[in-house]
């Protein structure tokens, strides 16, 4: 008896090393909605000033878009496979780039307003990458599960990521209401005309590390 006490204290201070480990290497949680990794995975971290996020938003009379900044990430790597990663978006950044002066301003500040993102009260958003299976039949095409927060709710979403020569390029598609985000959403309200804003908006997201 005393020695299955003694073998199952040291399986407990196993799993307990193994999960420390993961949260000192790179700073993610181990919990179960976190990407977890092994002892021989590689960090790789985001170069922030050559990696770029362009958003586009649309609406019933045309579009507007932009850029947002990264504020810091890293991904991880198991035997040269993507295995997982996280990224924060300084969401202060919100900038559009098809429109000038006073116009571009006043996007700008409704974008950061809490008609939108609310940039006061929610400064970053946040996209962890759970898992990461490559394609079949693809060279460094992976298929990826993950978990985006903006303005502190999470929703699980899957995306494709291509890597090929230090760069990690995604497109993804958020639906902004699963957010709270319904200013001009033909969703939530009626009779907004041509001033409806569809719920989709688009990011192209490119890494480079």
């Amino acid at each position: 008896m005393k020695s299955i006490k003694v073998i199952t204290l040291l399986l407990t201070l196993s799993i307990f090393s193994f999960q420390s480990f993961a949260c000192k290497t790179c700073g993610c949680s181990s919990k179960k909605d976190s990407h977890s990794h092994g002892e021989n995975s590689i960090k790789k971290d985001i170069d922030i000033s050559k990696s770029t996020v362009k958003w586009v938003g649309k609406k019933v009379t045309g579009s507007h878009e932009g850029n947002i900044s990264i504020k810091e990430g890293h991904i991880h790597f198991d035997d040269n496979a993507f295995t997982g990663g996280n990224i924060v978006i300084d969401m202060s950044t919100i900038e559009c780039t098809d429109l000038d002066g006073d116009s571009k301003q006043n996007i700008e500040n409704h974008l950061s307003s809490d008609d939108f993102f609310g940039v006061k009260k929610y400064p970053t958003a946040n996209l962890e990458v759970i898992s990461a299976e490559k394609v079949k039949y693809s060279k460094n095409k992976y298929r990826v599960k993950g978990i985006l927060e903006i303005k502190n709710i999470k929703n699980d979403v899957e995306f494709e990521v291509v890597i090929d020569n230090s760069l990690a390029k995604v497109e993804l598609v958020i639906d902004r209401t699963k957010y709270d985000i319904k200013y001009g959403s033909g969703s939530f309200f009626d009779n907004l005309g041509d001033k409806m804003i569809y719920d989709d908006f688009n990011l192209s997201v490119s890494l480079t590390y």
